[in-house]
């Protein structure tokens, strides 16, 4: 059922599901470009080796899927207990964060700071943000009368 509206504009939630559709779709990229370069070089299946570009990509690949691990939950949880538009925003940087690791990583691996501590820091204020306030909205409910024996 939706919700009647109201003269009040309130954060929605379908800012953080647009999030989460465009982090997917960036993992489903960088995939193809693991692709593209295991063609490009020649790497065959299995191997994980071969040509430095080829390596790049997959770790690029392999790292984001690392970090989409605890940053999607954290963000979901962000966007649940606090502000979805702000969670939805700090889901924007953490893409751009892996745009900027990707291309940096592509060019000289050893540039790769700056691109990996912007989604880092995305990801942390979104897990202890979403852990702080889900915690407080617990205790505040361990007073309510049907939790109380």
């Amino acid at each position: 059922m939706i919700p009647p509206q109201t003269n009040k504009r309130r954060p929605i939630v379908e800012y953080v599901a647009i999030v989460t559709g465009l982090t997917l779709l960036q993992v489903f990229i960088f995939s193809i470009q693991v692709g593209q370069q295991r063609g490009k070089h020649d790497v065959k299946a299995p191997a994980v080796t071969g040509h430095p570009e080829f390596e790049r990509a997959y770790r690029i690949h392999q790292n984001t899927i690392e970090q989409v691990i605890i940053f999607l939950p954290s963000l979901w949880i962000f966007a649940t207990y606090w502000r979805p538009d702000i969670a939805a925003g700090l889901g924007l940087l953490f893409i751009v964060g892996r745009q900027v690791y990707r291309g940096a990583y592509m060019e000289d691996p050893t540039k790769r700071a700056a691109g990996f501590a912007t989604g880092a820091i995305a990801i942390l204020v979104l897990l202890v943000g979403g852990l702080t306030v889900s915690y407080t909205h617990l205790r505040a409910h361990e007073t309510d009368s049907y939790l109380v024996c």
